[in-house]
């Protein structure tokens, strides 16, 4: 069987990322039935409608990225209580023109990281709310808030905290589950 092909990125330009760590600890702990492929969101334009019949070069490949992936693997942080703005510049342009929704249909796991005791939770509900209207298969659990992620990040960018790897695995598991869900459902439409 084919393995499932998950497309992670993280809504932080930083390099010293605590998001961009619990995205590197999911390559660690993937099922052996799937791939995670990272996508650094560096230098993607920002949204401008009046452009988007035009994409740049970045823009293609990031949709097409989305389009190719079985499912969606996303790491927040929390800036103002809700989304970063690469992040949700980044949904905006794979995501328009209107008819042209990359994300439309995929499974989508989130999880984040923050310095605050609240993990990123506020930002992951306002991006729940973004993908309602985006036609996208959200998980509702685990939840994976990271949270003081200063202290669970070690110097060498490794995310160390048991517990919290527990969980991402478990988010995983269960992204790849519903990937396959989906896939099974899709190729029993196509033979009907």
């Amino acid at each position: 069987m084919k393995k499932v092909s998950i497309l992670g990125f993280a809504g932080s330009l930083r390099k010293g990322s605590y998001n961009r760590a619990i995205l590197r600890a999911a390559t660690e702990l993937l099922p052996a039935n799937a791939t995670l492929d990272i996508y650094d969101l560096e230098g993607l334009p920002l949204f401008n409608q009046d452009l988007e019949g035009q994409p740049t070069q970045k823009v293609r490949e990031f949709k097409a990225k989305i389009k190719a992936a079985d499912a969606i693997l996303i790491a927040t942080p929390e800036y103002n209580y809700s989304i970063p703005g690469v992040l949700k510049n980044a949904i905006d342009v794979a995501s328009r023109p209107y008819p042209e929704n990359a994300f439309a249909g995929k499974p989508v796991a989130i999880m984040g990281a923050s310095i605050g005791m609240l993990g990123s939770a506020r930002a992951q509900y306002h991006l729940r709310q973004s993908f309602i209207f985006l036609d996208v298969q959200t998980l509702n659990s685990p939840e994976v808030m990271v949270a003081h992620a200063g202290e669970k990040v070690g110097a060498d960018g490794r995310y160390n905290d048991p517990k919290g790897r527990e969980l991402i695995a478990e988010l995983i598991g269960n992204l790849v589950e519903l990937a396959l869900k989906m896939r099974g459902e899709k190729e029993a439409a196509k033979a009907a």
